[in-house]
């Protein structure tokens, strides 16, 4: 079965994002795979936002199969945790810029 064209979802992340998460996905693949990293994220955050099961994953994402695999693996490498570390640094920066350019006491 072919997949349909790719959907853009709310829960898909944005560029800025993506080039916080790509390098620690790298790191801990070391491979490209077949199948895109970004992609494969965007699926995953799809489920974690909506709740659905993994089998229900909308056909433009890849197989759920292989999405729930990379998932378990990832989590089983600890991935999840620097993820969530590196997102809040980059937030925190992200603020901190904010106000540094106002010139307030953040």
């Amino acid at each position: 079965m072919s997949r349909k064209k790719r959907v853009v979802y709310p829960s898909d992340v944005s560029d800025e994002q993506w080039e916080v998460l790509a390098p620690l996905i790298r790191s801990v693949t070391r491979q490209p795979g077949r199948v895109p990293r970004r992609e494969i994220v965007n699926a995953i955050f799809y489920v974690q936002r909506t709740g659905c099961q993994w089998r229900f994953l909308p056909q433009s994402y890849p197989h759920w199969k292989t999405v729930y695999s990379c998932f378990r693996r990832w989590s089983a490498l600890g991935l999840w945790e620097q993820v969530g570390a590196a997102m809040n640094q980059k937030a925190r920066q992200k603020k901190e810029d904010f106000f540094a350019q106002r010139g307030d006491c953040g």
